[in-house]
């Protein structure tokens, strides 16, 4: 596709100021003082695709942030891709950390530095921009949506409401995300799964008041002690999670694929080094990349209580508490595995203590086939690009609006990134590099022409 390549390079530098324009608004959902830019960011997003081709492209107001919609419908019998990304993005502080402000993108070492440089509204923008292409050099081969929202980094509280109330207006055969990563641009990769998450917060409650520890140590239970215990059972020295049930519905991916996802390159020693640790953990069985990407997986997140200022005070406390996620696979449900693991944490809770807890948010998990028309589009565009074809990957991490896409409009995500660790996302100083920017540019419109082949009835 030699004219979108030239495309891209006779456009290159208004593609970059595009771009720049907007990285420069800060839209934060984060913080209420930034209302305005959100609203901003949206008309801007609107704004470019109209420019770019759509025949139609509004911004909805929601209960949070507005949601940018738009379409361009060539033949309603070929298939429909619907185009999902973010403009919100994370609150840039340390301001102090960075090396240019956070927004006013800097292009240096061949990369570009700003907040939302990568995270989303780089990867966003060559959806953007590769519509424009498609357009401009007549190779639009099926039909495009786009679902743009603004609080993904707030929880993404707006959208399933959005897709539940206009569930027919996004109709598609399929969702193209970028918003992953990619194992680096020697090593092409597709993320072909993420984790779930449950999150609970559990408080353990003891005497009624802070006691002095000398008169009343041994003869009360200490709730700091207590919760210890009901956490030091959680799992067994295997690396097992111990609660009854919790691996019921837990899906193994086959051998197959196993071995596909095995020939992403490990070192160990450099992994343990890149955390500054010098042993590493897993469950029994599975290798460390399995034990973040297919396995299941309990942590403490936070644990408190009693005396924590300068000093001593020597009291046994009234109060513990501890804040746990759990990561999911599937097909497990976030909402089942906070009731097993709150049931068993007050199961096992020793006698002399009262436990309360509760679930704080979580969403499924979510995995797509290998072997699909929307997965093989994918692999076909990353290998004419990359000259090489993409891992797939588990991703130990979770972005639950994936899985409710699929409940609410019953289509799967592909998640086509471009992005690498070395972005430094949600940090200071986050980057994209415009190898990578461009090469999304160019392989986002193949993904379009094999998804379209492959659709084509026999």
């Amino acid at each position: 596709m030699e004219s979108i390549k030239n495309y891209i390079e006779s456009n290159r530098e208004r593609f970059l100021e595009e771009l720049f324009g907007l990285i420069r608004i800060p839209s934060v959902s984060a913080n209420e003082a930034n209302k305005a830019d959100m609203v901003r960011a949206a008309e801007y997003i609107r704004d470019l695709m109209t420019a770019n081709g759509a025949d139609l492209a509004e911004v909805y107001a929601t209960p949070g942030n507005p949601i940018v919609y738009g379409e361009k419908i060539i033949d309603p019998s070929l298939p429909t891709i619907l185009v999902y990304g973010h403009y919100d993005v994370m609150p840039a502080e340390p301001l102090e950390k960075w090396t240019s402000p956070a927004f006013e993108p800097e292009i240096r070492d061949g990369k570009i530095w700003a907040r939302g440089a990568d995270d989303d509204k780089g990867q966003l923008f060559m959806h953007l921009k590769a519509f424009e292409i498609m357009n401009a050099t007549g190779t639009l081969p099926c039909n495009v949506k786009f679902m743009i929202e603004g609080e993904e980094e707030a929880g993404s509280t707006s959208i399933a409401g959005f897709c539940s109330e206009y569930r027919e207006m996004l109709r598609s055969d399929v969702i193209l995300v970028s918003d992953t990563t990619m194992i680096s641009s020697e090593i092409p990769s597709i993320t072909s799964g993420l984790r779930g998450l449950s999150y609970i917060q559990i408080e353990v409650e003891g005497p009624d008041r802070d006691l002095h520890s000398g008169i009343y140590g041994g003869a009360v239970v200490n709730p700091c002690n207590a919760i210890c215990d009901i956490i030091s059972r959680l799992k067994d020295s295997d690396g097992r999670i111990t609660i009854p049930g919790f691996y019921d519905s837990v899906s193994v991916p086959t051998d197959a694929e196993r071995t596909k996802m095995a020939e992403r390159p490990f070192d160990p020693e450099a992994y343990k080094k890149s955390v500054g640790v010098d042993a590493l953990a897993g469950e029994e069985g599975f290798a460390t990349l399995e034990s973040v990407g297919i396995r299941p997986t309990l942590d403490v997140n936070g644990i408190w209580g009693g005396y924590t200022g300068e000093g001593a005070k020597t009291i046994l406390p009234s109060k513990a508490f501890a804040k746990i996620s759990m990561r999911l696979v599937p097909y497990q449900k976030a909402e089942d595995i906070a009731r097993l693991a709150i049931d068993h944490i007050k199961a096992i809770a020793p006698a002399g203590v009262k436990v309360k807890a509760e679930y704080l948010h979580g969403g499924e998990a979510y995995v797509s086939p290998l072997d699909t028309p929307e997965y093989l589009a994918a692999e076909m565009a990353y290998e004419e690009i990359f000259g090489k074809k993409p891992i797939p990957i588990r991703s130990g991490g979770s972005i639950p609006i994936i899985s409710t896409f699929e409940k609410i409009l019953g289509v799967k995500s592909i998640l086509m990134g471009f992005g690498l660790e070395s972005d430094a996302i949600h940090s200071p100083n986050e980057n994209y590099p415009l190898e990578n920017l461009f090469a999304g540019m160019r392989a986002i419109p193949l993904y379009f022409k094999y998804y379209t082949e492959l659709k084509k009835p026999v």
